[in-house]
Formats: C-alpha cells, sequence, structure tokens
C-alpha cells in the first residue's frame, strides 16, 4: 500500500513500553507511526490511549514503511532474541540505503554487534539501544543508551534525547555510547546493578524485619528516612511505599507476595561476561544466584523442618544495628557500582569501545530503574580523573567507605549469629577485604596447582613473567603446564 511519506518516526511493537514511548515522543512533536504483528493492537491504541494524538496507526510491515520520512527510523520494541531477527528481515524488502533499524528492547550485546555488522554491509544503520525505567519511564522520560553503528546517532538524536529523563540544567539522560554493542551492554550492566540493589535492600528488610521484628509502618519509616539521605534512589524511595501498601484485610501486601523471585536473564548474562572477562562481579553474582535460590521454594520449605540454626533474636541495641544495617547498605551499593564500572572498563578495553564512564553515570542519574543521588558522585569521581581505574579508589569513596564500615561489619556479623543470610553485603565485605588486602592466599593455591598438574607459578624474588616449576615429589620430572589467565 503506498501513502504519503508523513511520520518523523514508526514504532514496532505496541506492548506497554512501546506504546508509552510512542505517546512520549508525540509529545515531544514527533510524529509516529506504529505497527504490531496482531494488528487489532493497533487500533486499539489509537480508538484508547493515543486517542486524539497525531500517532499513525498500520496494518502492514509495506504500508508502515512507506508511512515515514527518509532517511526511515524504525524502533523495534520487539522481545530480545529471534523476533529482533525476524522484523528485520520483514523490514528489508521495504528499505532503501541509509535508513535506520533501532532495538529497542533487553538485546545480548553480541546480538546487537552481530546485527550492526551485517546490516552496514547491507547499506542500513543499526542501532542498539537499552532504554531503563519502566512503564512509567517510557511515558514521561526514561534513560536512553544508544550505541551500534555511530552513523545512525546524528538522525535519532533529537527524538532520543527529546523524550529522555532530564536532570541538572535540563541534561538529557541520554548521549552516545559506542559502538557496536556498546549501549546493550551498558544497558546489561545498569539491569546487574540493579539486580544488585534489589537485592541488597531485601536483605536490610530481612534483617530489620526478621532479626528485630520490626512492622511494615516501622519499616516505612526507616526507608522513607533514608530516602533523605544518602541512600536516596528511586528503589529505596518505592521500597517505603510498599511497606505502606494494605491488603483489603488492612495486613500489609508485601507479606501476601510469595518469596520466589523472577529474572528475565540480564543479570545473568552480565555475571556471564564478567566471568569471561576475568572479573570479580561478585555481589551481582550473588544477587543472580539468590534468586536462584529463592526459586526451589518447596525444597527450601522442606529443608527448614531439618536444617538447624540460630533463631532470629536480637539482644543489643536496636536503633544502633538499624544504623549499621543502613552503613552496610550504603557500603554494599557502593561495592556493587565499584565492581559494575571495572567490568565496563574490561569490556571497553576487550571490544574496543571508548566509553564516557562519567556520562553512563549521568545517563543513569534520572529516568531509570537504579537513579539515585550515588550517581552525582560517580560523575564527579571520573571528572576528577577520567583513568580512574577503581571507584573505592576516589576520594569520595574512599571516605565514605571508611566512615560507615565498622556498622558494615556490625551488621554482617549480626546477620551470620542470628542466621539470616546476606549474601551480597557479606560477598561485598569479602571483595572489599580482598581488594584492600596485599597479599591473599593465593600463593598456596598456586602451589597446589603446580603439585598436582605442573601448572608453574611465579616468585616474589623474581621479575613477573618468569615461570617456575618445583618437582614436588621428587617423581614429576621437570615438564610443566600451562595456565589461563583472566
Amino acid at each position: 500500500m503506498n501513502r504519503q511519506p508523513e511520520a518523523d518516526i514508526g514504532l514496532i511493537g505496541l506492548a506497554v513500553m512501546g506504546q508509552n514511548l510512542a505517546l512520549n515522543m508525540n509529545d515531544h512533536g514527533f510524529k509516529v507511526a506504529v505497527f504490531n504483528r496482531t494488528t487489532s493492537k493497533v487500533d486499539d491504541f489509537l480508538e484508547g490511549p493515543a486517542k486524539g494524538t497525531q500517532i499513525i496507526g498500520t496494518h502492514s510491515i509495506e504500508e508502515f514503511i512507506n508511512t515515514l520520512k527518509q532517511p526511515r527510523r524504525i524502533m523495534m520494541m520487539v522481545k530480545a532474541g529471534a523476533p529482533v531477527d525476524e522484523f528485520i528481515q520483514h523490514c528489508l524488502p521495504y528499505l532503501s540505503p541509509g535508513d535506520i533499524l533501532i532495538d529497542g528492547g533487553n538485546s545480548l550485546f553480541t546480538d546487537t554487534t552481530r546485527r550492526t555488522q551485517q546490516l552496514k554491509a547491507m547499506g542500513l544503520i543499526f542501532i542498539g539501544t537499552g532504554i531503563s525505567g519502566g512503564e512509567e519511564g517510557a511515558r514521561n522520560g526514561p534513560s536512553i543508551m544508544p550505541g551500534g553503528n555511530p552513523d545512525g546517532w546524528p538522525h535519532v538524536k533529537d527524538v532520543f534525547q527529546g523524550i529522555a529523563a532530564k536532570v541538572d540544567n535540563n541534561e538529557p539522560c541520554c548521549d552516545w555510547v559506542g559502538d557496536e554493542g556498546a549501549g546493550h551492554y551498558v544497558k546489561m550492566i545498569h539491569n546487574g546493578i540493579e539486580y544488585g540493589d534489589m537485592q541488597l535492600i531485601c536483605e536490610a528488610y530481612d534483617l530489620l524485619k526478621t532479626g528485630l521484628g520490626l512492622s511494615a509502618p516501622e519499616l516505612h519509616d526507616i526507608f522513607a528516612e533514608w530516602n533523605q539521605k544518602e541512600l536516596n534512589s528511586y528503589l529505596i524511595e518505592i521500597t517505603s511505599h510498599i511497606f505502606a501498601c494494605m491488603d483489603t484485610d488492612g495486613t500489609p501486601m508485601v507479606d501476601k507476595i510469595l518469596d520466589v523471585a523472577g529474572q528475565k536473564g540480564t543479570g545473568k548474562w552480565t555475571v556471564i561476561d564478567g566471568l569471561d572477562l576475568g572479573i570479580p562481579l561478585t555481589l551481582i553474582s550473588e544477587a543472580v544466584f539468590a534468586r536462584s535460590l529463592s526459586f526451589i521454594k518447596d525444597e527450601r520449605m522442606a529443608a527448614s523442618k531439618i536444617l538447624k540454626g540460630p533463631k532470629p533474636s536480637y539482644q543489643g541495641n536496636k536503633q544502633e544495628l538499624i544504623d549499621s544495617i543502613r552503613h552496610a547498605l550504603f557500603a554494599s551499593k557502593m561495592i556493587s557500582y565499584a565492581q559494575g564500572f571495572m567490568l565496563m572498563q574490561a569490556a571497553a578495553k576487550e571490544y574496543k569501545w571508548k566509553l564516557n564512564y562519567g556520562a553512563i553515570a549521568m545517563m543513569w542519574r534520572g529516568g531509570c530503574i537504579i537513579r539515585s543521588s550515588f550517581l552525582g558522585e560517580i560523575k564527579i569521581a571520573f571528572d576528577r580523573n577520567e583513568k580512574l581505574q577503581n571507584l573505592l579508589l576516589d576520594e569520595y569513596f574512599s571516605a565514605q567507605i571508611n566512615d560507615v564500615q565498622s556498622g558494615w561489619r556490625k551488621a554482617v556479623a549480626a546477620a551470620a549469629e542470628m542466621g539470616i543470610p546476606t549474601p551480597c553485603f557479606s560477598t561485598a565485605l569479602a571483595f572489599y577485604d580482598g581488594y584492600r588486602t596485599g597479599r591473599l592466599p593465593a600463593n598456596l593455591l598456586q602451589a597446589q596447582r603446580d603439585y598436582f598438574g605442573a601448572h608453574t607459578y611465579e616468585r616474589i624474588d623474581r621479575p613477573r613473567g618468569e615461570f617456575h616449576h618445583t618437582n614436588w615429589t621428587g617423581t614429576g620430572g621437570k615438564v610443566s603446564s600451562t595456565a589461563y589467565w583472566a
């Protein structure tokens, strides 16, 4: 079907994120054409939320693409994986050189790299864009993290920065991240940190509720107070709201929810790439595993009747432990972000991206799920030293973690004594103590590896890079094995 090209941008996929982004674009003066595989959703959208707007509904890919001004800007808000490739194939027959395809879903960064390269060879531009903020963010201003073919950035910058969240001096929470899969990679790190933040809050909640026996109204007051301090963030804010929500029988809604956590895979992807690049991403890993542990509910219920441990009860000063839990949450959050930025720095080297870490922190400053005042300090840290090796070495973060670590240790110790699991608080502290230790017991580990596998070791009294082998048993000979260095 031939139509007069009149739309500034097209959007495929009318689930809640797609609908809200289309409405957001319309609000900012962009004429949007929409298409959905189930075409009845197009009509429902036009008769419902989009009624009275300039949004154009279409009922075939051909009609949809013919509605767009050239170079065509097509944004796909569909499920990651095969559906993205399928829609690309559906669009290809109707596209012209220089047209721009945008994937706004949670795609794996390696898929985005592949698609960028393949479409570039066809004369087309592909952009993989991470979007965070959920339904509310999509409608009112999300954090947007675009990467892919940089030739596309000038063509989408006005739309993306127009609809993005704004912070400080009306700065948009959107900027070009980097080539190929960089945008989706940064979104993946965002989601990994989100896993960590949420688990840390859950551990604080468990200590306060199970360890101290606090009620939902008391928890509401504590989290509302914490949101006025260094922990000010979207997740702390909504947590305080959750504790204030009551079911129809007047009991806290949170207490009615089954303790089985879901996940969609982005946290797992973060952990896998951390392992591939040899980065000790311990906190996010434990956050992912905590969800996995929650999932085996029936097994946990059976184990609870067999395996013994202390009955949670705290005899000390209640307010002191509340303060210690806040300190543990803040310190562990610093560790989580430090590890996340370590992984981004390693990825930039491995995948040959030029990432602006301060700009990334500002992209997360508003609109997204992990938005917090804390991110402003990360921006300042990288402004002070753009080659900062680790956030913990920055003057602000080192001073803060030194200030709160006593309470952090008290909270972890109290949790252990009461038998309350705090995997992320605990692993964060273990990482911190390991990172600040000049000599770890890995010398014994290397001796063990050399003993049973002739894997060799370096010596403290010889130059680095010089490897040695000991014939520990007198029968092993002088032949050595190779080693993998992450």
